[in-house]
């Protein structure tokens, strides 16, 4: 099966480096009978995945992480719906057959392109620290961080839910669906049950003992004490109800009522490690828009989301220091692999020093992507072999930059939603609850997220602030990169991914595959990882990239080989729309 997949990706790609796509497609997304069952389209899209060909459509294109998702926004889309439309129908469905990476309790960012205008813009559903919290939240009675999950699982670590408020507020800009109708298919699905894909199967078995922490949650993942196995049907009828609820009375009614008063008494109440979110936090969230963040590569401008995001200022750095740099020899040549890992570890310098929510902290985004700026990082990147030490730089600002190095852990889970509707309106939108299972907390059938440990858990160094550190009704900085990249005014790719800080690294790659690489969305999406965040290069287990690991060692990295599961879903829009999905995960893409 191997070797059919890889001659399909070579004659479709036509390039040298089809090979690698063809060694990272997981057995898991060869197979189509998950999911055949729910349409023809679905069924081709799937093969499509397998042969490591793009989709290709002409009207309108949707690609997310999981089929039913994906079905719900394309039936959206053809019957004349716009991408905030299918937004919702795929978000509310993927809370229901992909709960362990996004939903109602978790936050999310937007990228907005809107046609009619030219106009790009974003938005930040990002959640908030309750009121009650303090910089010394994740710190124990010494002043010592907390262990990862000792921090994570329960109340502690759950901020104000931002997922709900950023669907009902770009639904209401630029929607044209009727609300109740784009929820009505995650109710139907979750009143008459699911078939529980292997990938969440295997995900439940792997976090039995945390998923347990919750009768709740330990009901509903492991039904008489046991993991919920691939093929069986799972029923979720408190999700069927909340989204009746949402449905009946907007997305309000998550944020007053009931609803809000449940989900403060399950953070408050939750045994070992209650947390401080109340109903005053839920009542004053607010979804802010921000204007996009961009950097030039290549003649396009990269263009996403910024503070309290990273994701946008650190893949313009990369980019901006990598475009005086030829990459032409592609993904295998090992002085390209030593350019994008210490332009990757040179935006994490500055990352780690700077950029935390803005309303609290000034951050230099413009000096960071300052032209002459990066010409001067990217004269380190010259030599011939790997950077023996990095640091941060100084970048312009008229504030002061004496802040500490953060040491915020940000682990993978998440999804990311790429859509392209028929008047040309471009939605791409990352979504989180963070750490796999969220804080293990369960309301209204969705699970809560523990997004406040992407905050550090230091407060201070030496007495030097860190700017990422825990403060009443801020965001936690996060690396979630949902990207448009425009060239000449329009939009021309459509990127993001799960996966983390390495998130990063994954869209970068995507970015240089299509345009210095020439690759195919799919192509571009199934190309095996090589992540260098803080020195040490992370190497794709498995996949033809391994083999770099000496190349790399004689030019002075040190090199990990692992599983690094992205979500990465793509979309190239030219003269057809051409669609990839990760084959590392469940998703597909669909068009028409």
């Amino acid at each position: 099966m191997r070797n059919i997949l890889t001659a399909l990706c070579v004659v479709m790609a036509g390039t040298a480096f089809a090979q690698q796509a063809a060694d990272a497609i997981a057995p898991e997304a060869a197979g189509t009978g998950d999911f055949q069952s729910l349409s023809a389209d679905v069924t081709a899209a799937l093969k499509a995945k397998a042969a490591g060909k793009s989709v290709q459509a002409d009207n309108w294109m949707v690609v997310a992480a999981n089929p039913h998702a994906v079905k719900a926004g394309a039936d959206v889309l053809a019957a004349g719906g716009t991408a905030a439309d299918a937004l919702v129908a795929v978000q509310t469905m993927l809370g229901l057959v992909e709960p362990q990476s996004s939903g109602l309790g978790g936050g999310a960012f937007l990228v907005w392109y809107d046609a009619a205008s030219g106009a790009l813009t974003t938005f930040d559903g990002r959640e908030t620290a309750p009121l009650a919290a303090t910089p010394r939240l994740f710190q124990d009675a010494n002043g010592e961080p907390l262990k990862f999950f000792d921090a994570v699982v329960g109340g502690r670590s759950v901020g104000v839910p931002g997922t709900p408020a950023l669907l009902a507020e770009v639904h209401a800009r630029y929607g044209n669906q009727d609300w109740a109708q784009l929820l009505a298919p995650a109710m139907k699905l979750a009143e008459d049950g699911f078939p529980v894909s292997p990938r969440l199967a295997q995900l439940v078995a792997d976090d039995a003992e945390r998923l347990a922490s919750s009768k709740i949650t330990a009901a509903y993942f492991m039904p008489g004490g046991f993991p919920v196995a691939a093929g069986q049907t799972l029923v979720n009828l408190p999700y069927a109800l909340t989204l009746k609820k949402l449905s009946a009375e907007g997305a309000g009614a998550f944020y007053a009522g009931d609803l809000a008063k449940t989900i403060v008494a399950t953070v408050q109440g939750a045994e070992a490690n209650p947390g401080v979110l109340s109903e005053v936090d839920l009542a004053i969230f607010r979804v802010k828009e921000r204007p996009a963040v961009c950097a030039s590569f290549r003649a396009h401008d990269v263009c996403g989301m910024g503070p309290p995001s990273s994701g946008a200022i650190a893949l313009g750095q990369m980019l901006g220091m990598l475009d005086g740099y030829d990459l032409s020899a592609g993904p295998e040549d090992v002085n390209v692999r030593r350019l994008i890992g210490d332009a990757s570890r040179l935006a994490f310098a500055d990352r780690g020093r700077y950029v935390a929510d803005s309303d609290f902290v000034p951050v230099p985004v413009a000096g960071m992507l300052d032209s002459d700026y990066l010409a001067d990082r990217a004269k380190l990147l010259a030599g011939d072999d790997a950077l023996p030490e990095v640091t941060p730089g100084v970048p312009e600002f008229d504030h002061a930059l004496n802040w500490a190095d953060d040491e915020a852990i940000e682990l993978p889970s998440t999804s990311h939603i790429s859509i392209v509707d028929a008047a040309g309106n471009v939605a791409s939108m990352t979504t989180t609850i963070e750490n796999g299972f969220g804080s293990r907390l369960m309301v209204g059938g969705f699970l809560l997220n523990n997004e406040l440990t992407d905050f550090s858990f230091r407060s201070q160094k030496d007495g030097v602030p860190i700017a990422n550190r825990v403060e009443p009704g801020k965001r936690p900085r996060s690396s979630m990169s949902p990207t448009i990249v425009m060239k000449d005014g329009a939009p021309v790719y459509v990127a993001g991914s799960p996966g983390g800080s390495r998130i990063i690294g994954y869209t970068a790659q995507a970015i240089i595959a299509m345009i210095d690489w020439g690759m195919e969305p799919q192509t571009a999406a199934a190309l095996p990882h090589a992540v260098n965040r803080f020195g040490t290069y992370d190497l794709e287990a498995g996949t033809r990239v391994e083999g770099l690991a000496d190349a790399l060692g004689a030019i002075g990295y040190e090199t990990n080989a692992r599983a690094l599961t992205s979500g990465l879903h793509l979309i190239a829009i030219d003269d057809r729309l051409r669609g990839g999905a990760d084959p590392r995960r469940e998703g597909i893409a669909l068009g028409e």
